[in-house]
């Protein structure tokens, strides 16, 4: 009640609310004198308490009746808003969060990343590649010449690096059994060459049969035990096809040369060249 009427007396009067702040207090006695002539006792002795008290601690500040009103808003102001564990308001935004703290370099430069590509990106590639020169048929950096007393061979005309594709054996791929009946069939002719190369691919025996005169330049690779060159497999959508890749560096003028892995008594009896 104290508190309203002192607010009530302040909005009726808005000059003197404004200039109270600056009232000393013997100023305010007065005012007070001229409240108890209205017969208001219980404000009276309130503000007379007020300066006693301000008598008596020179020190502190006096109150207001506006003053007392502002403390008992904020204090129902902050009890109606919700406070964390520590005592801080939900709403407000945390001081301790703007303290500096440790920073990465990565905050000041940015991550930069290496343009290096992996094994798996590099053989991927190289697989591709390789893909591509089958399916065109492309043999390039060779050259036939003819060997006296030895026949047709294929020399290098550019430099291979070990692991480089050199050419495709190319000829027919056949199973095992058409393998055997034409394997018979030129068995029956002593001028036709041994053309034909066997290998397994996933637990089945297949056949390259390169027999047929073709302009194709991997059936004339010449036999040798130390040989600069080995055969490989090379899988496309499902089907195996037999290259030649560098077993070491080659030079251009260089002979090229694999071993055909051929070690039966008979094949080196028919053939004596393959002992070499």
């Amino acid at each position: 009640m104290l508190i309203q009427e002192g607010n009530d007396f302040d909005a009726s009067n808005p000059d003197t609310s404004r200039q109270k702040k600056g009232i000393p207090s013997e100023i305010k006695s007065d005012s007070c004198e001229s409240k108890e002539q209205q017969q208001q006792p219980e404000v009276a002795c309130h503000t007379h308490g007020i300066r006693e008290q301000a008598t008596a601690h020179p020190e502190q500040k006096e109150s207001t009746p506006q003053s007392d009103v502002r403390s008992a808003t904020n204090s129902k102001v902050s009890e109606a808003k919700p406070r964390s564990r520590t005592g801080r308001k939900l709403g407000a935004k945390k001081m301790d969060n703007k303290a500096p703290q440790n920073r990465k370099v990565t905050d000041y430069y940015p991550i930069r990343r290496s343009n290096r590509k992996t094994k798996a990106e590099l053989k991927s590639e190289e697989h591709r590649y390789i893909d591509d020169l089958i399916k065109n048929g492309t043999e390039e950096g060779m050259q036939v010449k003819h060997i006296e007393g030895k026949g047709r061979g294929v020399f290098a005309v550019k430099g291979f690096k070990k692991g480089d594709f050199v050419v495709e054996y190319h000829g027919d791929l056949l199973e095992l059994a058409e393998a055997k009946m034409r394997e018979a069939q030129y068995a029956q002719d002593p001028q036709t060459g041994c053309y034909m190369y066997y290998f397994q691919y996933q637990s089945k025996t297949y056949c390259v049969d390169a027999t047929k005169e073709t302009s194709r330049l991997g059936r004339l690779i010449n036999h040798s035990k130390t040989g600069n060159c080995q055969t490989r497999l090379h899988p496309i959508d499902g089907i195996p096809h037999l290259i030649l890749v560098a077993s070491k560096d080659i030079e251009a003028e260089e002979e090229l040369l694999y071993d055909y892995g051929d070690r039966s008594k008979a094949s080196i009896s028919a053939h004596p060249w393959l002992k070499y």
